[in-house]
Parts: C-alpha cells; sequence; structure tokens
C-alpha cells in the first residue's frame, strides 16, 4: 500500500513538473514576442573636438583637484520609432531644429557648454574667483552641478533628452550618453 502511494506520488510530481516545463516554454515564447513586438530602432551621434577645462575640488588626494583639460568627446544614443525619412533622429537637425537649449540650437549649446571653456561646479569653494575670472575675459565660465565625465554625462542626457522628446513629440528618446575626457577615460549615463 505504502509503495502505491509513492509511485501514484512519484507519477503525479513528473506530471507536474511536465505542465511547469511547458508553461514556462509558453512563457518564454509569450516573452519573446512581446520584446519583438517592442524593439526599436537606435542611432547616435558624436559631439566632438571641445577643448574644456574643469576641475573636480572634492578630489582631494589625486591630481583631478587641479584645473586640468581634455579634448572632450559627447556621444548621444537615440532610440525610437522611424519618421516618415526613415529616421530615427535627424543628424543634422541639431542645427536646423525648431527648439532649443538654454536659449541655443543644440550645435551652438554644445559648443557655448563645452568648448573652449572652463567648466565648475555651483559649490566650488572658489567659485567666485572664476566668475572674477571671466568678467575680466580670461576664461568663459560655464557653472553646473556638478562636474567630471559621469557629471558632465547625466548633465547632457537630462538637457539633451528633453530637447529630442519636444523636438519629436516623444517619438524619440535619448537612452544614453557618453562622455569621453580622452580615448581611455569615458563614463555613461543610461535610461
Amino acid at each position: 500500500m505504502v509503495a502505491d502511494i509513492v509511485l501514484i506520488v512519484l507519477k503525479q510530481k513528473k506530471v507536474i513538473q511536465f505542465q511547469i516545463k511547458n508553461l514556462l516554454t509558453l512563457r518564454s515564447l509569450s516573452k519573446f514576442s512581446k520584446t519583438i513586438n517592442d524593439m526599436k530602432f537606435q542611432s547616435s551621434k558624436v559631439f566632438d573636438g571641445f577643448s574644456t577645462v574643469f576641475r573636480q575640488w572634492k578630489a582631494d588626494g589625486t591630481h583631478c583637484r587641479f584645473l586640468h583639460g581634455y579634448d572632450v568627446e559627447i556621444k548621444v544614443y537615440f532610440e525610437g520609432e522611424l519618421d516618415s525619412r526613415n529616421w530615427v533622429w535627424d543628424f543634422g537637425g541639431m542645427k536646423r531644429a525648431k527648439g532649443n537649449i538654454d536659449g541655443h540650437n543644440p550645435k551652438e549649446w554644445f559648443n557655448y557648454m563645452f568648448d573652449h571653456t572652463t567648466v565648475v561646479a555651483e559649490d566650488d569653494p572658489f567659485l567666485s574667483r572664476f566668475q572674477h575670472m571671466d568678467s575680466e575675459g580670461i576664461i568663459q565660465l560655464r557653472i553646473i552641478p556638478s562636474v567630471g565625465a559621469e557629471q558632465f554625462a547625466k548633465y547632457v542626457f537630462e538637457k539633451i533628452d528633453n530637447f529630442v522628446q519636444e523636438e519629436t513629440n516623444n517619438r524619440v528618446a535619448v537612452t544614453r550618453v557618453d562622455v569621453a575626457e580622452n580615448h581611455k577615460n569615458a563614463a555613461s549615463y543610461i535610461r
């Protein structure tokens, strides 16, 4: 009698395992189908040639606390549906955009922010000295919440994503921004 009960339980366990395996297969197929239906196009645009000086005043014990400059390169990734021209984003559209970022068309904004500029954090203890050098025409000062490749990536992401979504009626969004200080060091901010 005990042997019969064990045999029944084992048989039911196999049936249950078979049903669970088939259910997982159906779920996997469903996820795969959903993934295919949710696929979008991506493109990217590089903005480069920016000679940018900054310092990370909180970087005690490193040379990054001093003013230093890089040939900054920024890569923006776009994702969305194709437009009538089969483009995710019009690469030349940065110049022809209807909207702007802080009063500049996007291409001008990148130049304004990063080309031959000194970028400092709004909480830099020497901010007033940088402002004085700016007023004397010694530097072109840009003040942002925080500095460094990671913070530049976040700052650009937030500025450009709002612009892109407005420009495309939410058809396209920015999914990632990479900021390279040079060919060895880069940071990303990702949706």
